[in-house]
């Protein structure tokens, strides 16, 4: 070969390799090149926030054991990955015959036909995760479609203890005994409202692709809606962010969970512990919105009638740990958006009118300019006119302290999507 033909080849080889096409492995990420390429990268499309449920599944329910968990995701794709956690595990916990596919019927374990892949991790149809570890999988060639239903599955041949798990999950989970992961669906199943040792889901998705985390408790959490129903706030904010051309590239990731406190551990380590982990440590996140404090208020409500330096001493810390998370946040790059705490009189909370005035000198306090970044007034949406301190009747599930799915639906359109372009 002379030497212009082989310059010739050398330059086609490079043009190759540096297209937008291109789809070299970099091992150390298991990722294509095509990141540095073409601004392609991962972006949580799915997450729940983990913690150590209380019940639901016994250790001989778990030994031996498949699992199938369905979920919804936000942001489409052509290939994901699959996030598995042992985070709260004391001892190793094997999970084998790991396999995604897309659902069939988010209320059945039927999956849809042809649509079933194994995942693998580092190429093994199987990992084991150490105590307090999480592992990523390797990536998996499935096209999703934005808002569309995944059923993942995987076999555990022993129980995780304690277990690593989101008990509020809103859908249904199906268990059988032995390893049937790749079955087409799962007769008899047992089934109960719980995600168990599932993180997230990851997408491959363009350049300006980000990730929207909603940060909270029961109320973000989605607790009174119907199982399998996906009428959370954050759903219903995911179904308008893809409805929407200019925000359709933003994923909806939702970190609630039911009962949790800013400053103390109760249900699931209090905000402050998992900030880091639910919020900052999502894959491709620029934008947070934080509502937590409710449960804060109601505790010390309900414990009794508190002294009003305990008062203070509560809406102080309450507003020094929003200004530690808002300041997390920003040395990331993410920008923190606040949402006001709802009305919760008429609940079983049972707050006073000292309660009422520690909500609202918060609500002062986060709707005040320099504080977040923006502001959702979720509280001037949801609350009673005649009644401040209570939800308007037509949003109330009717405890006083959830929103009923017309609730969910109102925060959701209360979201300006401004906020994200």
């Amino acid at each position: 070969m002379n030497m212009n033909r082989l310059f010739t080849a050398f330059a086609l080889l490079i043009a190759v390799a540096c297209s937008p096409g291109a789809a070299q492995r970099d091992p150390d990420r298991g990722v294509s090149v095509q990141r540095e390429v073409t601004g392609a990268h991962w972006v949580g499309t799915w997450a729940s926030s983990q913690m150590v449920p209380v019940g639901r599944f016994s250790q001989a329910d778990l030994t031996d054991a498949t699992l199938r968990q369905v979920v919804r995701i936000s942001l489409g794709g052509e290939r994901i990955r699959i996030r598995l956690s042992n985070r709260f595990g004391a001892r190793p916990l094997r999970i084998e015959s790991v396999r995604v596919a897309r659902s069939a019927d988010p209320a059945t374990a039927r999956i849809a036909a042809g649509s079933g892949h194994a995942v693998t991790f580092a190429g093994r149809d199987s990992v084991t995760l150490a105590p307090g570890a999480d592992a990523v999988s390797d990536p998996v060639d499935l096209a999703v479609p934005p808002l569309s239903h995944l059923a993942i599955s995987f076999y555990l041949p022993q129980p995780p203890s304690p277990r690593t798990s989101h008990p509020g999950s809103r859908t249904t989970t199906f268990l059988v005994h032995g390893n049937r992961s790749a079955s087409a669906n799962l007769p008899g199943a047992r089934t109960i409202a719980h995600w168990c040792q599932l993180a997230g889901v990851d997408v491959i998705a363009g350049p300006r692709a980000a990730a929207i985390v909603a940060f909270g408790d029961s109320i973000t959490d989605g607790f009174g809606i119907q199982p399998n129903s996906d009428q959370r706030w954050p759903d219903f904010l995911a179904a308008r962010l893809q409805a929407d051309p200019a925000t359709r590239h933003l994923a909806m990731l939702n970190q609630g969970i039911s009962g949790n406190r800013v400053l103390a551990e109760g249900f699931g380590p209090s905000a402050l512990a998992r900030f880091e982990r639910d919020v900052l440590g999502q894959p491709g996140i620029k934008f947070v919105i934080l509502l937590e404090g409710i449960n804060d208020l109601g505790m010390l409500a309900r414990d009794g009638a508190a002294t009003p330096a305990a008062r203070r001493a509560l809406v102080t810390n309450l507003i020094a740990a929003y200004g530690r998370m808002i300041a997390r946040a920003r040395a990331r790059g993410i920008k923190v958006i606040g949402a006001t705490i709802l009305p919760f009189g008429g609940s079983e909370y049972r707050p006073d009118a000292a309660t009422e005035a520690d909500r609202r000198a918060l609500n002062t306090w986060i709707r005040a300019p320099g504080h977040f970044d923006a502001v959702i007034d979720f509280d001037a949406v949801m609350r009673d006119p005649a009644v401040p301190i209570r939800m308007r009747r037509t949003y109330d599930s009717g405890d006083g302290l959830h929103p009923s799915a017309a609730g969910y639906r109102a925060m959701a359109e209360a979201v300006p999507l401004a906020l994200f372009r």
